[in-house]
């Protein structure tokens, strides 16, 4: 019963999106995470709104001329909100933009790592079994170090150091390190450093807070000998990752023309797009929206929704906070998904899923992926054991063919025999002359 009700939940989530299902997307409005989200923006201004409907009906029961200033025409709501739908549409369609190209770059993680397993695997004669091994397990490890790096929230399993946590903490399974975290272009602290290391030529960094993880805990135990320890230290561990593979696979020597410069460039090809999508990642993620266009959309979008009770009191009365609610709603929502997709990699694409797929396709099963790269080459077979009638055939076949050009050989030589014959007769007859009108017995 829990199996078949865990596929009925997940066959309702992959149908949230169609058409049909919109009975289940109105009644779950109330679990949205959007709304949840713009929920305070959108309570004040339906308290504003109510709040002007009541003073309104108070003000027209008791002094009508001072409701009629308190209403506007609704005109310039009217020319305003096609340039605010003009600041929302832009904001929204860069930050989609920038969420297509986040899940092209993964895409692109995900096809060159299995290339280059792919690649390893063919080679494995040359570059070795071990080695291919090592390298393989560095791409598995790859993703996930990555995702650590462009997606701080998720390494929960970082422990501080000198905290309650070190009472659970097994010496020896335990591995320290650092956090692993970009800086981004709007961070004034480092701004601030990388200014007086300019002005004054030294390096400060800042003191950073040691942690411990579990070595058993992916993607730790994939990282092969004393890569794990020495990738722990490292400051950029992806990159680290990149740098080790490359050494991996330039230390291949040379095996004839099986293994030249040529297959090497081509592995270290496919290095460099793993590297290259590491600085593609971080440039999503540490550039931000322009601040000050931020600010201007949810500015004007502010202004329109305080003034927007004034136009619409008149005719609604007291249901003028249920409308600003609603229509609050839509617009606070459309730019908080703007805000939400800017960054992709915070939790819009589950890059989870894509870290534990490339592990699986690149540390599939070895006893069955073996079966792609061995081919079943066709064995002779003798004749009268299996595949005797086919061999039989084919030598009929051969003998029929050798037949067919004996008896033309044959034919031919005889045309020749009988052309010689008679050219002969001609020259007797011209030399004997008087004999014109009689060559073999022909008129």
């Amino acid at each position: 019963m829990f199996q078949l009700s865990g596929t009925l939940h997940l066959y309702i989530h992959f149908l949230r999106s169609a058409r049909r299902d919109w009975w289940h997307n109105t009644v779950t409005l109330p679990n949205s995470s959007i709304l949840r989200a713009v929920i305070n923006p959108v309570l004040v201004m339906s308290i504003w709104a109510q709040l002007i409907s009541v003073l309104h009906m108070l003000a027209y029961s008791r002094n009508p001329p001072l409701a009629g200033h308190m209403t506007i025409s609704t005109s310039p709501h009217s020319l305003m909100v096609s340039a605010l739908g003009l600041l929302l549409v832009f904001r929204t369609n860069s930050a989609y933009q920038r969420f297509s190209e986040g899940r092209k770059i993964w895409e692109g993680i995900l096809n060159v790592s299995r290339d280059l397993s792919r690649m390893c695997k063919l080679y494995e004669d040359q570059i070795g079994r071990e080695r291919r091994r090592r390298v393989q397990a560095l791409l598995a490890a790859f993703p996930y170090l990555l995702r650590y790096r462009i997606r701080p929230d998720v390494t929960a399993s970082f422990r501080k150091v000198g905290t309650e946590t070190d009472g659970i903490r097994n010496p020896e399974y335990s591995l320290f390190l650092y956090q692993d975290l970009p800086t981004k272009e709007n961070d004034s602290g480092a701004a601030i450093v990388a200014a007086e290391e300019e002005m004054t030529g030294m390096s400060r960094r800042k003191e950073r807070e040691l942690y411990w993880v579990d070595k058993r805990t992916l993607p730790w135990r994939l990282l092969p000998g004393d890569a794990m320890e020495k990738c722990g230290r490292a400051q950029n561990r992806p990159l680290w990752v990149c740098d080790r593979l490359a050494t991996e696979l330039r230390t291949v020597p040379d095996q004839g023309l099986s293994f030249t410069n040529r297959e090497r460039m081509m592995l270290l090809t496919m290095v460099d797009k793993l590297s290259n999508g590491i600085g593609s990642c971080e440039r999503i993620h540490q550039t931000v929206v322009p601040l000050n266009y931020a600010r201007h959309a949810l500015r004007s979008l502010t202004v329109w929704l305080l003034s927007l009770p004034f136009a619409l009191v008149d005719s609604l009365g007291l249901f003028t906070g249920t409308v600003v609610f609603a229509i609050s709603w839509m617009l606070f929502g459309v730019y908080e998904i703007g805000t939400r997709i800017e960054d992709p990699f915070q939790g819009t694409l589950r890059l989870s899923i894509l870290c534990d797929q490339i592990r699986r396709d690149v540390l599939s099963d070895d006893m069955m992926r073996e079966t792609a790269f061995t081919i079943d080459l066709p064995k002779k077979k003798e004749e009268g054991g299996e595949g005797g009638p086919q061999l039989a055939r084919d030598g009929d076949e051969d003998e029929e063919e050798e037949g067919k050009s004996v008896n033309t050989k044959k034919k031919k030589g005889k045309v020749d025999e009988k052309v010689r014959e008679f050219m002969t007769n001609i020259m007797e007859a011209d030399i004997g002359g008087g004999q014109k009108g009689k060559i073999n017995g022909a008129p």
